[in-house]
């Protein structure tokens, strides 16, 4: 069974010990004296040892100021009042004007029945107040306990940048004893689960309680670096590739060629996935990720070769979740590092019915116009409009032998040809190869395979990880406004 703590002990064991420091001052008062209403919090007060059924502050996370807001279910169900409310938004408040990050950990049953339509409308002043938080370019951070019901749920326990959940935990907007009280029968089962909503993409990762500091200490590496250090030594150039456009193809399609996984793996540091679009969709085929190329913190969304080809194509859902990254970036104010490595979005009438034409160009759009500074890493095979997507950043790097093609070269033959017997003579003929791309300007620098990035992935990845962090150091040392004028500019004149 998973391990279920109290909000002072979660407090204890996620901060470095002894820097506990409690926000709260005495509730305000919400019962008549005497009335049954005011023995119910006197019990709450005397069972829980808490006077409220939230416990705010701040302490150190490994060694990062930050502030949390912790709920303590023994105090009337962790139910949210009109004083919780107010101790809540003070800390939030708090916390956006000290401009500290905020790790919130709810454990509710939703609104305070007691008090009413009152306490139900205090949702939105919470939200309110997180709101502002984020706009702040604040991270958020959210570990749903056991059981997050209700209007809880439903609005500060759904905002976080990165969510996290207990493992088991009961997570969900209507409670199961409300809905078989309500229709005469039980809730499915493992609907509301917390493993069940990762799959889903409505939380980012299932965490047990003594792996959360460290799982929040990574994301906040990467949220909230600490000051630059030294700049790196700029990467040593590679020289395009010899031999055909077929020859890199092939290479490209190699089972052991290394992909974006194995990029954060020997090439980035505090790797935080996060999971789908938040909103209920998840696909194998695109990772998002929070991470840090040497010194240079970012958001990933990358194009998974391996999960794709294992029966997972890249279809909306994961460019719904490449869309997400692109917010994420442009509200936390990190970089966006794209990674193009794909054989081609989903052709079937579920992805057609589920809008795939129009989240490419929700993604080409974003992209074009972000805020954030952004970098492409062209890593193998970049097919179609799946590859386009995430392609118009501020600057293109590609490996020595991706590609970049509007079709396979073999679907190219066949509307040329009507045969794909011709996929060779038709890749060379339309310039492909990531030679073709930095002459006529679709990339700006290729890094090296020797000879292949298959037969060195470790070595491979940590030269592609030092030209990124190369990248994006003189990407965010540029000013924005001019950064975001010069990508308009180059996508403007491409090919021109």
């Amino acid at each position: 069974m998973a391990e279920r703590v109290g909000a002072r002990e979660l407090v204890e064991r996620v901060l470095d010990e002894g820097t506990w420091r409690p926000w709260d001052a005495a509730p305000r008062r919400v019962a008549e004296p005497g009335s049954a209403y005011a023995a119910e919090l006197a019990a709450a007060r005397e069972r829980s040892g808490c006077d409220e059924a939230v416990i705010t502050g701040e302490g150190l996370l490994r060694g990062r100021r930050v502030a949390c807001i912790a709920s303590e279910f023994r105090f009337l169900a962790g139910s949210i009042g009109l004083a919780t409310a107010e101790r809540i938004v003070a800390a939030v408040e708090r916390a956006t004007a000290e401009g500290l990050p905020l790790l919130a950990a709810p454990s509710s049953g939703g609104t305070r029945m007691q008090e009413g339509t009152a306490a139900f409308a205090q949702m939105a002043r919470i939200t309110a107040a997180v709101a502002e938080h984020r706009a702040a370019g604040l991270p958020y951070l959210v570990y749903l306990r056991h059981p997050t019901t209700g209007g809880v749920f439903a609005s500060w326990g759904s905002l976080g940048h990165l969510t996290a959940a207990e493992p088991g935990a009961l997570i969900g907007f209507l409670g199961p004893r409300v809905y078989e009280g309500l229709y005469g029968e039980p809730f499915p089962d493992g609907v509301q689960v917390a493993e069940n909503l990762a799959a889903r993409g409505l939380v980012d990762a299932v965490v047990a309680v003594g792996d959360l500091a460290r799982v929040a200490a990574d994301a906040l590496e990467v949220l909230r670096p600490g000051p630059p250090a030294a700049e790196p030594g700029p990467p040593e150039p590679a020289e395009p590739a010899g031999g055909s456009a077929w020859e890199s193809i092939e290479r490209s399609r190699r089972s052991d060629r290394p992909g974006a996984r194995q990029l954060l793996r020997h090439g980035a540091t505090h790797v935080t996935p996060l999971s789908g679009t938040g909103q209920g969709e998840a696909e194998p085929g695109l990772l998002l990720a929070l991470a840090r190329f040497g010194t240079a913190p970012c958001v990933v969304v990358g194009q998974d070769r391996r999960g794709q080809r294992n029966g997972g194509p890249l279809g909306p859902a994961g460019l719904r979740t490449a869309r997400r990254g692109m917010r994420l970036a442009a509200e936390l104010r990190l970089p966006l590092v794209t990674v193009v490595d794909t054989p081609g979005a989903l052709l079937s009438a579920r992805a057609e019915e589920g809008g795939l034409a129009g989240e490419i160009a929700r993604c080409l759009a974003d992209m074009i116009t972000l805020s954030a500074p952004t970098l492409c890493l062209l890593l193998g095979e970049g097919t179609g409009g799946a590859a386009l997507a995430l392609l118009p950043a501020d600057r293109v790097l590609a490996a020595r032998h991706a590609w970049l093609s509007p079709l396979p070269p073999e679907g190219a033959s066949i509307i040329m040809r009507r045969t794909p017997d011709h996929a060779p003579r038709m890749a060379e003929a339309q310039g492909v190869r990531a030679a073709d791309l930095l002459r006529d300007g679709i990339v700006d620098a290729l890094v090296d395979e020797r000879p292949d990035a298959a037969d060195e992935p470790e070595a491979f990845c940590l030269r592609m990880a030092a030209a990124a962090e190369h990248a994006l150091r003189a990407l965010t040392a540029t000013d924005p406004a001019a950064r975001r004028s010069a990508r308009r500019e180059r996508y403007r004149r491409l090919g021109r």
